[in-house]
């Protein structure tokens, strides 16, 4: 069995996101919605997690994330995604400063 790593992104009152790995690979990411009766998950994974690791993961999901933090729910509800990681896109002076800050550091280094 996989131990999947679960790191939270985020957190509202009503949904999280997560990041996935098995703590050598990323895997993909999950959304999580929670509603009175039902809770609703968009799960994008790697392309190369067949359908038993698919399966296997949603499993992990509801078992450490989704039954913890809504142990009533009637239902859970995945829409599974699958392909490959494109990228991650923010405002540009974000990762501006952050640039600026990682140069800063190996300067201070090469001292």
């Amino acid at each position: 069995m996989t131990d999947y790593r679960f790191e939270r992104e985020a957190r509202t009152p009503y949904s999280e996101v997560y990041t996935i790995d098995d703590g050598e690979h990323s895997l993909g990411r999950v959304d999580i919605h929670y509603t009175g009766s039902a809770t609703y998950a968009t799960l994008a994974v790697h392309q190369t997690l067949d359908e038993d690791g698919v399966q296997a993961l949603i499993a992990a999901i509801d078992e450490r994330i989704v039954s913890t933090a809504d142990p009533y729910r009637e239902d859970f509800v995945v829409t599974v995604w699958r392909g490959e990681e494109f990228g991650v896109f923010a405002d540009e002076s974000d990762f501006d400063e952050e640039d600026e800050d990682a140069e800063d550091d190996e300067d201070d280094d090469d001292r």
